[in-house]
C-alpha cells in the first residue's frame, strides 16, 4: 500500500557507524521493508470504511423517516384528543 522511500545505503552506513555489524544493519533494513508492506494509506482506509458503513447509513435513513412518520402520527392523535 504505502511505501516510504529512504536511502537504505545511508541507513546501513549510519547503523554501522553506530556499532552495528553489516549483517545487523542489513537485518534492520529488511525488517523496515517488511513493515512497510503492511502500511495503509488514509485514502485506502477511508474507502474501506465508506464501503463498510454505507449499508448502515441506508438503514439509519429508513429508521429516521419511520420515526418522523411515527412522531407525526402520535402528534396528530394528541392534537385530536385535546382540540
Amino acid at each position: 500500500m504505502a511505501v516510504l522511500s529512504f536511502d537504505t545505503f545511508k541507513l546501513v552506513d549510519r547503523l554501522r557507524s553506530a556499532g552495528f555489524s553489516e549483517q545487523q544493519a542489513e537485518a534492520v533494513i529488511r525488517v523496515i521493508g517488511e513493515a512497510q508492506e503492511s502500511l495503509v494509506t488514509r485514502d485506502y482506509l477511508d474507502l474501506k470504511l465508506e464501503k463498510e458503513f454505507s449499508p448502515l447509513r441506508a438503514e439509519l435513513l429508513v429508521i429516521k423517516w419511520m420515526m418522523g412518520v411515527l412522531l407525526a402520527g402520535v402528534m396528530s392523535l394528541i392534537m385530536k384528543a385535546f382540540f
